[in-house]
C-alpha cells in the first residue's frame, strides 16, 4: 500500500503534507507582504503629512505573528477534512486569535490617538500631557477588559454572573479607593476647566505660589519662600483660589502714616 495514501485522522499524509505546505507558504507570503507593506508605507509617512499612513504603518507593525499563522492553517485546513468536534474546536480558536488581534489594533489605534493629541498641545500644558496619558491608559485598560470578557465568553464562560460578580468586587474597590479617584477626576476637571495652568501665580487659603506641576493626584506649587507646596487636586478645587495671572490691572487699599510736622503742600501730593 502506497505510503502518501495511508489514513491519519481522517486524511491521508499526501492531504497532510499539502495541506503543511500550503501553511507554511502562505505564512511566509503574509509575513513578506507585512514587511513591503511597512517599509513602503513608513517612506510615505516620512514624506506627507496626513497621519492615516502612520496609522497603518503602527497597525501592521502590531499585526502579531500568531494571526499570520492562524489565517495560514485556516487555508490549509480548507484542503483536509476536519471531524465535526475538532472543526468545532478549530473554529473557536480562529475567532479568539481574531478577537485577540482586534485588541491588539484597537489598543495600537487609541495610543496613536492619545500621541497626536498630546503633540498639540503646548509645550507649557504639561497638565494635560499627563491627564490624556492616563485617560488613553484608562480606554486601553477598559479595551482589555472588553477583549477578555469576548475570549471567555465564546469559551463558554457565564458572563452574566461574572461581570454580577465584578460588580460587587468594583463597588469594594470604588470605596477603598475612593479618595484617589476624587483626585484623579479633580484632576480631569482641572484639566477641562483649566481654572489654572502651569506658570500661574495662586492664593490658596493663605497660602501663595506658582503653579510648577499638575498631576493625577496632587498639584505643586512654589511658594515665595522657595518651599514647594503640594496639594491634593481634590482639596484644592474644594478651596477658594485667587489665580493672579488673568488679572490685568491690580488695585490695592493700605494705609501709612505722616508725621504732624508734613507741610501742607506734601500732604496734597500725597493726597493725590
Amino acid at each position: 500500500m502506497n505510503l502518501m495514501q495511508e489514513s491519519y485522522l481522517g486524511n491521508t499524509l499526501q492531504a497532510w503534507l499539502i495541506a503543511l505546505s500550503i501553511l507554511i507558504v502562505v505564512f511566509i507570503i503574509l509575513k513578506l507582504i507585512q514587511a513591503v507593506a511597512v517599509r513602503k508605507l513608513s517612506r510615505l509617512a516620512v514624506s506627507t503629512s496626513n497621519q492615516i499612513d502612520d496609522l497603518l504603518v503602527g497597525l501592521l507593525k502590531r499585526t502579531k505573528g500568531f494571526i499570520l499563522i492562524i489565517a495560514a492553517a485556516y487555508l490549509a485546513s480548507l484542503t483536509i477534512t476536519l471531524k465535526p468536534s475538532v472543526g468545532q474546536l478549530w473554529q473557536k480558536v480562529v475567532i479568539l486569535a481574531l478577537i485577540l488581534q482586534a485588541g491588539f489594533w484597537a489598543s495600537s489605534a487609541i495610543a496613536f490617538a492619545i500621541g497626536n493629541i498630546i503633540k498639540k498641545r503646548s509645550e507649557e500644558d504639561f497638565s494635560s500631557k499627563t491627564t490624556i496619558t492616563f485617560l488613553g491608559f484608562v480606554a486601553r485598560f477598559v479595551l482589555w477588559i472588553v477583549i477578555l470578557l469576548l475570549i471567555l465568553d465564546n469559551l463558554g464562560v457565564n458572563i452574566t454572573g461574572l461581570v454580577a460578580g465584578l460588580g460587587i468586587g468594583g463597588v469594594a474597590v470604588a470605596l477603598a479607593v475612593q479618595n484617589i479617584l476624587g483626585d484623579l477626576l479633580a484632576s480631569l476637571s482641572i484639566v477641562l476647566d483649566k481654572p489654572f495652568v502651569i506658570g500661574d501665580f495662586i492664593t490658596v487659603d493663605s497660602l501663595s505660589g506658582t503653579i510648577e506641576h499638575i498631576g493625577l493626584k496632587t498639584t505643586r506649587v512654589r511658594s515665595l519662600s522657595g518651599e514647594q507646596l503640594i496639594f491634593s487636586n481634590n482639596d484644592l478645587l474644594k478651596s477658594r483660589i485667587r489665580n493672579y495671572r488673568r488679572m490685568s490691572e491690580r488695585r490695592i487699599i493700605f494705609n501709612f502714616g505722616v508725621v504732624y510736622q508734613t507741610p501742607l503742600e506734601k500732604l496734597k501730593t500725597i493726597k493725590m
